[in-house]
């Protein structure tokens, strides 16, 4: 499949006598893709009822009349003010019970019902008047974005008591299920329970996570209404843009709706803002070598292989605690990592920076007065390459990662010790696997087949599905669980019997402990337990054990447990030992370095800020190298 390259514009941000010349210039660079519209809902529809499509109808016709094909975004994620006053309740409120406000952006209740119905309806009458004339959708913006999912309102108590109805049937099955008995928490009837705030001491934790699943289905529902409306009058593809460790809803449900998933990448401000354990020092000026790639892989999972980077920082953003700018090259290197990991299509945001309002700050591939801003040089690099170089070929990797949003909630809910954290576990392991050179699917929880996989890691997930137990049954590959899979039902209870119930692994965890970052517990062969560990009786194999003898590693053929969280060395030196075994060849890469296979070739990427050494050939900071695979 053919790479392509594109920009995120706002033609209402600029004089329309500016329009033809930013469509030729974006043309002139080899830009294929522009996304506008997402928005723009006040400037369409001013008043209720009275709509202004000419000024989009005009800077549409001159995108594609200088050969750009159009993305065209709904507007939902910024209501005008006038929705507001017809909907006063659809505002999101915060866990103390308070109100957020108009005055920015993503100012709505996921469950207000209302809102979800005008919004589906503007998608309709924008698919009905643009469905022949754009080549794809997007839904919304950043779903999520600035801690939106999770919504306390009045609004998402009476949804909540609806869905609770739906799930559970009767308030018996309910009062059952939550263990409600204790402290005498059971309900008579569905309007007594309200929302999991504000509790004296922590909510029941089956009550809080049937809350979070419940968020994360309105997210769910939300999507579906504007796809529907827009399917009904156009056939161009779907996307919608996520952003980086936004966990709390199930992009995998919303995804599954869609053709194409996308993401927002800011590799510089996610690792001042959301990286787990990145070292801000290495790496400011790059971005963590391995937390774009993570986005990558699973969203490529998302969207069953479509998948594209909807906004690539190309300069300065405006919102992290710091904002450095890139070191050189970076903004190539982003580009052509995304192109090996699979994506059809890369896109900064944005064309130009807009000198007002709260992302001024922001850069874009131009400064406000149109002259070229830094990115601008390496946009046109990435341009020109992709013109003479051969098209990625998309292949399976050797090793499966299986990532599980509802065991995110979970973790959140009952941590049982301060910073345990599905993500940050994944990322953990995933890192592992990156400096070991192994390139990584990640999967979904309800995954069917392991085939093809030499290697599967299934960490931390709450439950197993019983498809994925079905697969890791079936698999021919080695299959690693743990730390903490399996361990509770989906309500959150601890199962009997007890888990971890592997398939190919008799191993009960009989108590499971949590220890702060002071007090690791060693491993003699090297590192060590940070934070978990499982206390296992078991007649499977002991591969490992801590100073103190306690089961880590337990081994059955080619099903293996990890009892606890591995340290970073300790990590590295376990997942090469069991990549090694599951027939794997690992890579000893230096500290920045890393790879991704396709069909064809290798990449290699050079994250850190000095050269290094890579089969013979040397890497200056922000590198690439591209070899030949055997075929």
């Amino acid at each position: 499949m053919k790479r392509t390259l594109g920009t995120c514009y706002y033609p209402e941000h600029w004089p329309e006598a500016q329009w033809p010349e930013d469509a030729r210039r974006m043309a002139d660079l080899g830009l294929t893709w522009v996304r506008i519209g997402e928005f723009a809902w006040s400037l369409l529809e001013p008043a209720p009822g009275r709509y202004d499509w000419d000024w989009l109808d005009r800077a549409i016709d001159v995108l594609t009349g200088a050969g750009l094909s159009v993305v065209l975004g709904t507007p939902s994620a910024t209501p005008p003010r006038w929705i507001l006053d017809r909907f006063p309740d659809m505002l999101a409120h915060d866990a103390e019970g308070r109100p957020r406000k108009f005055g920015s952006r993503r100012h709505y209740d996921f469950a207000h019902a209302g809102y979800r119905d005008a919004a589906a309806r503007m998608a309709g009458l924008m698919a009905e008047r643009y469905g022949d004339r754009i080549a794809a959708w997007q839904t919304d913006n950043e779903y999520g974005c600035h801690d939106t999912t999770v919504s306390w309102s009045p609004v998402a108590q009476d949804a909540f008591r609806i869905w609770l109805k739906d799930k559970y049937g009767t308030i018996t099955n309910l009062n059952d299920a939550w263990g409600n008995i204790f402290w005498s928490m059971t309900y008579d009837d569905f309007g007594q329970i309200g929302l999991p705030n504000l509790t004296v001491t922590e909510p029941n934790p089956s009550h809080a996570l049937a809350f979070r699943r419940f968020a994360s289905d309105m997210v769910v529902d939300w999507n579906a209404a504007q796809v529907a409306a827009i399917r009904a009058h156009s056939d161009a593809p779907i996307s919608h843009n996520y952003m980086g460790r936004v966990t709390d809803f199930d992009h995998y449900a919303v995804a599954r709706q869609m053709e194409i998933a996308t993401w927002d990448s800011y590799p510089m401000g996610f690792l001042l803002d959301r990286v787990p354990g990145g070292d801000k020092a290495a790496y400011l000026r790059q971005g963590d070598p391995d937390f774009q790639a993570f986005h990558h892989d699973l969203y490529r999972a998302c969207g069953a292989g479509r998948w594209w980077v909807m906004e690539q920082q190309p300069g300065p953003v405006n919102w992290a605690p710091w904002n450095p700018a890139p070191l050189p090259g970076m903004v190539r290197l982003w580009s052509w990592e995304a192109f090996a990991h699979g994506a059809e299509a890369v896109c900064w945001f944005r064309w130009r920076q807009f000198p007002q309002a709260q992302e001024q700050q922001h850069a874009g591939l131009l400064r406000p007065d149109s002259s070229e801003a830094a990115g601008f040089a390496e946009a046109a690099q990435v341009a020109a390459e992709l013109r003479d170089a051969p098209d990625v070929a998309a292949v399976q990797a050797p090793v499966a990662l299986i990532f599980d949003y509802a065991s995110q909630w979970a973790w959140e809910v009952q941590p049982q010790g301060v910073g345990f954290d599905h993500f940050a576990l994944c990322f953990d392991l995933y890192r592992a696997l990156r400096s070991l050179g192994l390139s990584v699917d990640i999967l979904p929880p309800d995954t069917a087949s392991l085939g093809g996989y030499a290697f599967t890691l299934v960490p931390g997930l709450l439950s197993l599905t019983d498809p994925l137990r079905a697969a890791i049954e079936a698999a021919d590959g080695l299959v690693l669980t743990g730390p903490r899979t399996d361990l509770k039902t989906s309500e959150l209870s601890i199962p009997t019997p007890m888990g971890p119930n592997l398939p190919g692994l008799a191993a009960t965890s009989v108590m499971e402990e949590t220890f702060p970052p002071e007090a690791p517990r060693g491993l003699p062969a090297g590192g060590g337990i940070d934070l978990w560990l499982e206390h296992i009786e078991t007649t499977a194999e002991v591969v490992e054990r801590t100073t103190d003898g306690a089961p880590v590693l337990l081994r059955h053929g080619k099903r293996a447990h990890l009892a606890g969280w591995p340290d970073k060395m300790a990590a590295r030196r376990i997942i090469g030992a069991l990549a090694r075994d599951a027939g794997l060849t690992t890579v000893d890469l230096p500290e920045g370095l890393r790879i991704r296979d396709t069909g064809t070739e290798r990449f290699v990427f050079n994250y850190a800020s000095h050269p290094l050494d890579y089969d013979g050939k040397t890497l200056d900071p922000a590198g690439i190298l591209r070899l030949s695979l055997p075929s």
